[in-house]
Order: C-alpha cells, then sequence, then structure tokens
C-alpha cells in the first residue's frame, strides 16, 4: 500500500483495458446492419452476438473469478486480455455464425474476468483512503466507452467495415497486454494450503448480498429505460433524429463524470452514495415517465439520468470486494454478474410492455419501480453498518 493521494499508473492501465472491454460489448449495437448484411443473416440473428454476449458476462465473471482464484492477480488479468485479443481475431476472420457465437462468448467471459479481478487490483494498488476512487476511475474506464468507444468502433466500421473495428479493438487489447505485465505490480498466488471452502464461507455474509441485490436493481432499472432511450426521444418526446447522438452523448459524459464522482464520495460516504443514488435517479425515471411528451423536458431528464443512474456502480464494486473479505475477486465478479443480470431482466421486462397500454412510457415506468426497491437493500445495509459503528467497507 502507499500514503501517496495520487493514484498508481496502474489504476488508469486498467481503465483503459475497462474501456475496451465494455466498447466491445456496446459497439455491435451500432454496426448490427454492416454485420448482418455482410454475412446474409437478419438483423435478429445478427443481435445473437449481443445477447450471448451479456450471458457470458453474467457466468463469467464469478465462475473464472472462482477458476482463477489460486493464480496471481497480474497474470489472471494478462490471460483475459490474451483471450480478449485471440476473441477479436477469430470475429474478425470468421464468417460463420456458430463460430461468431462461440468467440463472442468466450470473448465475455474474459472479459467479466478482468471486470473482477481489475476492480481488486486497482482497489489493493490504491493508497487506504482512495480504495473507492480508484475503482471509480476503473468503471469511469467502461463508462467513457459509451462515449467515446461506441462512436470511435461505429467510424471505424464506415470506413474499413465491421471487421475493421474487431481488429482495432485487438490490436488495442495487445497494447493494453504490454502494458498490465509492465506496470501493474507483482502479486504472489494464494497459498495452496488455504482453503476454497473457507474463502466462499465469507460469501455468507448478509452485507454482501444487500450489496449484490442493490447491484442488481440499480443497473436493471436504469437500463430498463434507458435500453429504449432512442424510441422515447423520436417517437414520445419528438426529438430529430439527428439530435439524437448529441442527447445520447450528453448522458454518456454526464455518466463518466458521475461516475467518477460518485467513486471519490464513496470512499467517505459509501452508504450515503448508495441511497442518494437510487432515490434521485428513481424521481428522475418517474418524471420520465410522466412527462415523456416533452422535448426539452426529456432531453434534461435523459442527462440526469446519465449523471445520477449508474453513478454507484464503482462504490456498490467496492463494497463488494470489502464485504466478500476473504472471497474478495469473487466477490467483485458477482457484483458484475448482477449487474448483467439486472440488464438483461429489466431489458426484458420493459420490452415486454411496449405491446401493453403503457407504450413507451412502460421502460421509464418500470425503471422507476425497479430503481426503487434498491432502496429496501441500501437502506438496510446503512443501518446494519451504522449499528456496528463503521461508514465504509472492511478492508481487504
Amino acid at each position: 500500500m502507499t500514503s501517496d493521494p495520487r493514484l498508481p499508473l496502474a489504476v488508469y492501465v486498467l481503465a483503459l483495458g475497462t474501456f475496451l472491454m465494455l466498447t466491445t460489448e456496446f459497439v455491435v449495437a451500432g454496426i448490427l446492419p454492416e454485420v448482418a448484411g455482410d454475412l446474409g443473416i437478419t438483423l435478429g440473428q445478427a443481435g445473437s452476438l449481443i445477447t450471448v454476449f451479456a450471458v457470458g458476462m453474467v457466468v463469467g465473471a464469478p465462475l473464472l473469478a472462482l477458476l482463477t482464484m489460486r493464480l496471481s492477480k497480474k497474470l489472471t488479468l494478462v490471460i483475459a486480455l490474451v483471450v480478449f485479443v485471440i476473441g477479436h481475431v477469430t470475429v474478425a476472420l470468421s464468417s460463420d455464425l456458430m463460430t461468431l457465437l462461440a468467440a463472442r462468448f468466450v470473448t465475455a467471459l474474459a472479459t467479466g474476468a478482468f471486470w473482477a479481478v481489475s476492480a481488486v487490483v486497482a482497489s489493493n494498488v490504491a493508497g487506504s483512503s482512495l480504495k473507492s476512487t480508484a475503482v471509480g476511475v476503473v468503471a469511469a474506464g467502461g463508462s467513457l466507452a459509451t462515449v467515446l468507444g461506441v462512436p470511435i468502433g461505429a467510424f471505424i466500421a464506415q470506413h474499413l467495415g465491421w471487421r475493421g473495428t474487431f481488429w482495432t479493438l485487438g490490436i488495442a487489447a495487445a497494447l493494453a497486454v504490454v502494458f498490465i505485465a509492465r506496470l501493474v505490480p507483482a502479486d504472489a498466488p494464494q497459498a495452496q494450503g488455504a482453503s476454497v471452502r473457507s474463502e466462499l464461507a465469507d460469501l455468507r455474509s448478509p452485507r454482501l448480498w444487500l450489496v449484490l441485490a442493490a447491484c442488481l436493481t440499480t443497473t436493471g432499472g436504469v437500463l430498463a429505460a434507458y435500453s429504449f432511450i432512442a424510441p422515447i426521444l423520436t417517437d414520445q418526446a419528438g426529438v430529430p433524429a439527428a439530435l439524437v447522438p448529441a442527447v445520447l452523448a450528453g448522458f454518456g459524459i454526464c455518466s463518466f463524470l458521475g461516475t467518477l464522482l460518485g467513486g471519490k464520495l464513496g470512499d467517505e460516504h459509501a452508504h450515503a452514495v448508495t441511497i442518494v443514488t437510487p432515490a434521485v435517479t428513481t424521481v428522475v425515471l418517474l418524471a420520465m415517465a410522466l412527462f415523456t411528451s416533452s422535448t426539452w423536458t426529456t432531453v434534461v431528464l435523459v442527462v440526469l439520468l446519465g449523471a445520477f443512474g449508474l453513478s454507484a456502480n464503482s462504490v456498490l464494486i467496492h463494497l463488494a470486494v470489502g464485504y466478500a473479505g476473504r472471497a474478495a475477486t469473487l466477490g467483485s465478479g458477482l457484483a458484475v454478474a448482477a449487474f448483467n443480470a439486472g440488464t438483461a431482466i429489466g431489458t426484458t421486462i420493459a420490452g415486454a410492455t411496449l405491446t401493453t397500454s403503457l407504450g413507451l412510457s412502460g421502460p421509464a415506468t418500470v425503471g422507476t419501480v425497479i430503481v426503487a426497491l434498491t432502496l429496501l437493500p441500501a437502506a438496510a445495509l446503512a443501518m446494519i453498518v451504522r449499528r456496528r459503528g463503521a461508514e465504509t467497507a472492511p478492508s481487504h
């Protein structure tokens, strides 16, 4: 550990990794027509490349965290990035849908492993007073993917073809392997004599599962609305289609800044952040459900959703790592899995409401209910911690 108030360079290298990971998860949505046209498949079939990645993230984060428990964290990060590179090269060279799906699934497994371990490593290399800040910077790298990564990926696809996007991501990840190998401090693998069962026993912590419940609901609620934000803006609020990218950029920029600020505040007021953020987000989503026909009101609400909606996620990961005790990496992996499971559940329910009387107000309505549920585990966790006389998660 270090007492230096500045974050070590390794934290920013890990943020670069999460930037690449989230870019590859989201970029497919922006190049679906090119993928479908080149492969001669339907948009629905091409969309399965997104679905299989989400499933791989849900499975991969906790599973790979468990399987790599005996490896050093630095080695795990390097292996995950190497698999990431191989997966992208396979996608760039293949024209068979099943091969593409398999490559995307394996890439998602590696992505889940990287996410889980990077949060623990960032927390470990930062000073004791900057743990949440460090995790926030790593998470902000993922937020930046929606602002820069996805548009850049779409731009590359327009000029070099969709395969060029995957080649670029693969090359960038190969460079990240070098940075990780040189800049992330070496750590010793866990002792073989240590019992996996004893580590898993730490997962029985009620506080950990309250955090995981909050991970699932906060992300599920926000993504329930955001996944359908384009038709909400154009068809319901009357925003010109040409201005939608600008609104989404506003969402992404505010999400990036909100994640950084949330992580910084989380070092001193972790549980306050996990309560205030979903409370404000619930109000924003409710307003979106009620005032979706107002153009400028909806635009402002979308930007506010970016600022508050996911800004507590890095704090939740920080808490999960702390409350998981000896199984810190697995705790981080379970948090990542909860985020993705919430996304899958929220978007499925929200999509089903589009054919009901709620119409395009359905996603925001569903999001309001799901995010409001976050207040239950968040408040319960704060009460437990307050009774025990500690504001933040224990050191790990």
